[in-house]
C-alpha cells in the first residue's frame, strides 16, 4: 500500500507560493491510500483534481465545463517505477496526470493535456515539495525552463527555440518583467562555452549588459508596445552557420541574423526587431535589446556582431579591424555611423532622400571593395532591401529610379540568377507601390493589369526563384478576387506543383482545397475558444454555417445581426453556426463575443491569419463562409448572408 500526498495552497498560506500551484505543507494535505485494485472512490474527486493549474501562465490546457464533470473520472495508475492519478475527460481523453516518480508517496510531476496530448509539465526535480522546472511539449512547443530559486519565475532556459524566444520576450515586455527578459539573454558562461573569441565576445557582452537597461526607456517611448501587446508569429529567413576558424569562434555556431516578431496590440499589427540570436546547446539566446519598428522612420540594421560581410572573412563585425583592409574598415565605420543617425519622421522627405542617397553611395563602394561574389551579392541585397522599404513605407520617390538602375546593372553584369531575380522582384514591388500611391482611382484598373502582366513575365524569366512562389500567389489571389475562378485555380495549381514546400505553396494548397469544397464532406477541427476540441463532424444532422471571422473585420460585424436573426429563427429546427476566429489572441475574440452576445461555438488556433485553419483553407478574405448540409457536405464554399437566407428553408426540410 502507498500513501500519496496531493496538496494545494490555502488562502491562509503565504502569497509567495503562487495561486494555482500544487504545494506541500504539514497541514491541509489530502492523503490517499491506494493500490492497483483500490476503488476509484479512494482517488481525489474530479472537481479537486481539476483545480490544479500550471505555474506558468501561457499554456492552453483542456478543461471541461463543470456541467461535464459527471462524465469525467479519476483513476489510480501504478507501475514499477511510478504511481499516481490520471484524470479522464467526458470523451475518455486524458486531461491530467499527477505522478510520484521516486516512490516517496508525494507527487513530483504535474502533467497537463490538450486534445489528448501532454502539452505542459511542472516538475519537482529535487523532491523538496517545490516546483523547480517546467516543460512545454507537443502542441505547446519545446521550452524547458529552470526555476532555480523556486519562486515561480523561470531563471534559465535549458531548451527554447528561436520562435519561442521572441514569444517569451514579447510577453515579458508587455508585462514589464525585466527578470523574464534577462533569462533570454546570452550569459558570460554561455559566451565562453560557445567558443566565441574576442573582440566579438566582448561586443556581445556589452550589448547584452545594455539590453536590460534599455527596456524601461523602450516601453516608455514606444507607441506600439503596451500591456495589451501579444505575440503573433516569428519572422526570420533561416539560420546561418558560422564555421569554426582562427578569427571568430573555436566551434561551429548557428546564428539568426535579423529576427523579427509580428505582434498585435488591440487589433493593430506591428513589428519588433530582435536582431541576432545565437544557439547555445538546445537553447537560442538574445544578444541585444529589441527594437519596435514604428511610424514611418526607416530603421536599417547590419545584422548582429557575428554575421557581417567583410573582405577576406565572410562575417566580421563592423567595429573589428581583424582581417579588414583600411578601405573596407573605413566604409563599414561610415555606414554604421550613418545608420545610427538615420532620419526620424519629423525630419521630412528631404532628410530621408539624403540618408538613402548617402547609404547607397557607401554600399556601392563596399561592393566595389569586396573580394568575392558572395560579398558583393550580400551587399547588393542589403542595398536593394533598404531602398525598396523606403519606397513602400515612406514614398521615397528617388528610390525607384535608384532601384531600376541597380536592377539594370545586375541584370547586365551578374551571373547569379538568384540575385538577379531578388533585385528584379523588389524593384517590381516598389514600382507597383509607387503607382498605387500616385494613380487616380479611375486608373487603378490599368495599374492592376500592368501588375499582373509583370508578375507573369517575372515567373517566366525566373521560375525557380524563391520570389516566383510569391508572384504566383499574388496572381492567384488577384484573379480569385476578380471572380476569375478558372484562372485563379490555374495559378494555385502551378504554385503547388512548383513550390509545394514554400509558405506560399502551403497557402496555395489550402486555397485549392477551399475552392474544391462544393459537394465534399467538410474536414475541419481545432481548439475550442473556451476549451476542449471542436470537430465539424459533431454537427452532422444539422445544417451548419462555418464563418471565418475576426473582431477587427468590419464586414463580419455588419453581417452579424442578420446571422444572429437566422440563428434565433432556425436553431430549434436544426441550424447551427461555427465560428473560426482569426484574432491574434483569444482575449480579443472573447471580448467581442461578450460585447455582441454571440451564442455559438468558436474554434481559435494560435497564429491569427497564419493559424492552421486559415492556412488549411487558404483563407484570403473575411468573412469567408461555408454552408454545410445535414450530411456534412459543403453546398456553398463562398456563401453570403443572402445565400444562406435563400438556402436554409430547403436544407432544413
Amino acid at each position: 500500500m502507498l500513501l500519496l500526498s496531493l496538496t494545494r495552497q490555502t488562502e491562509s498560506e503565504p502569497r509567495a507560493m503562487s495561486i494555482g500551484r500544487i504545494i506541500f505543507f504539514t497541514g491541509f494535505a489530502l492523503l490517499v491510500t491506494f493500490s492497483r485494485s483500490l476503488p476509484a472512490a479512494d482517488a481525489p474527486s474530479v472537481e479537486l483534481a481539476l483545480t490544479f493549474k500550471p505555474i506558468q501562465q501561457d499554456i492552453e490546457i483542456e478543461t471541461p465545463e463543470k456541467s461535464e464533470y459527471g462524465r469525467c473520472k479519476v483513476e489510480v495508475e501504478q507501475s514499477k517505477k511510478s504511481s499516481g492519478w490520471i484524470v479522464y475527460g467526458p470523451n475518455g481523453q486524458v486531461l491530467r496526470r499527477f505522478v510520484d516518480t521516486n516512490g516517496d508517496n508525494v507527487v513530483d510531476q504535474w502533467r497537463y493535456f490538450n486534445r489528448g496530448l501532454e502539452v505542459y509539465r511542472d516538475i519537482d526535480a529535487n523532491f523538496n515539495n517545490k516546483v523547480d522546472a517546467s516543460r512545454w511539449m507537443n502542441l505547446a512547443g519545446t521550452r524547458w525552463g529552470l526555476d532555480k530559486n523556486e519562486d515561480g519565475i523561470i531563471d534559465e532556459w535549458k531548451m527554447i527555440s528561436p520562435e519561442e524566444v521572441t514569444r517569451v520576450a514579447i510577453s515579458a515586455l508587455a508585462k514589464n518583467n525585466t527578470k523574464v527578459f534577462e533569462s533570454l539573454l546570452i550569459t558570460d558562461d554561455e559566451l565562453s562555452a560557445s567558443g566565441i573569441k574576442n573582440p566579438f565576445a566582448d561586443k556581445i557582452r556589452e550589448s547584452t549588459k545594455a539590453a536590460s537597461a534599455k527596456i524601461p526607456e523602450l516601453l516608455s517611448n514606444s507607441k506600439m508596445l503596451s500591456s495589451d501587446t501579444v505575440w503573433v508569429r516569428f519572422d526570420g529567413a533561416m539560420p546561418g552557420l558560422i564555421p569554426a576558424d582562427d578569427v571568430k569562434t573555436d566551434k561551429d555556431l548557428q546564428v539568426f541574423e535579423n529576427v523579427m516578431a509580428i505582434v498585435d496590440t488591440k487589433g493593430k499589427s506591428g513589428l519588433v526587431q530582435f536582431g541576432e540570436l545565437i544557439r547555445v546547446g538546445d537553447a537560442w539566446r538574445l544578444t541585444q535589446a529589441p527594437l519596435p519598428i514604428e511610424g514611418e522612420s526607416i530603421q536599417v540594421t547590419e545584422g548582429g556582431t557575428l554575421m557581417q560581410p567583410v573582405a577576406g572573412a565572410s562575417t566580421l563585425p563592423t567595429n573589428s579591424t581583424v582581417g579588414l583592409s583600411k578601405e573596407m574598415q573605413g566604409l563599414l565605420d561610415e555606414l554604421q555611423k550613418l545608420d545610427q543617425n538615420g532620419p526620424s519622421p519629423e525630419q521630412g522627405p528631404q532628410a530621408v532622400a539624403r540618408y538613402n542617397a548617402d547609404r547607397v553611395a557607401i554600399i556601392e563602394k563596399l561592393i566595389a571593395a569586396s573580394k568575392n561574389e558572395d560579398e558583393r551579392s550580400q551587399w547588393t541585397r542589403q542595398m536593394v532591401d533598404g531602398l525598396a522599404a523606403a519606397v513602400q513605407t515612406v514614398g521615397y520617390k528617388d528610390g525607384l529610379a535608384q532601384l531600376k538602375r541597380i536592377r539594370d546593372e545586375v541584370q547586365k553584369s551578374s551571373q547569379d540568377q538568384d540575385l538577379v531575380a531578388y533585385v528584379t522582384y523588389r524593384t517590381l514591388l516598389a514600382d507597383y507601390s509607387t503607382q498605387l500611391q500616385s494613380t487616380q482611382s479611375d486608373k487603378l484598373r490599368d495599374v492592376q493589369t500592368w501588375w499582373l502582366t509583370q508578375l507573369e513575365d517575372f515567373i517566366k524569366k525566373y521560375p525557380n526563384s524563391d520570389d516566383s512562389a510569391e508572384a504566383m500567389l499574388q496572381l492567384a489571389v488577384t484573379q480569385e478576387f476578380s471572380g476569375k475562378v478558372a484562372e485563379s485555380k490555374k495559378w494555385y495549381t502551378k504554385l503547388v506543383e512548383s513550390h509545394a514546400s514554400s509558405e506560399a505553396g502551403t497557402r496555395g494548397a489550402g486555397a485549392l482545397r477551399r475552392m474544391n469544397l462544393a459537394g465534399q464532406e467538410l474536414e475541419l477541427s481545432g481548439k475550442g475558444l473556451t476549451g476542449g476540441g471542436i470537430d465539424a463532424k459533431q454537427y452532422r444532422g444539422k445544417v451548419l454555417l462555418v464563418i471565418f471571422w475576426s473582431s477587427w473585420c468590419k464586414p463580419c460585424t455588419e453581417d452579424l445581426p442578420q446571422i444572429q436573426d437566422l440563428y434565433n429563427k432556425y436553431h430549434s429546427q436544426g441550424f447551427d453556426v461555427l465560428g473560426i476566429n482569426l484574432d491574434a489572441s483569444p482575449e480579443l475574440a472573447e471580448a467581442y463575443i461578450k460585447q455582441h452576445k454571440v451564442a455559438w461555438a468558436h474554434i481559435h488556433e494560435e497564429g491569427g491569419l497564419e493559424s492552421a485553419p486559415a492556412r488549411d483553407f487558404g483563407v484570403i478574405s473575411l468573412p469567408t463562409m461555408f454552408l454545410v448540409d445535414k450530411s456534412g457536405k459543403v453546398v456553398n464554399r463562398s456563401a453570403t448572408v443572402a445565400d444562406v437566407k435563400k438556402a436554409l428553408p430547403d436544407l432544413l426540410k
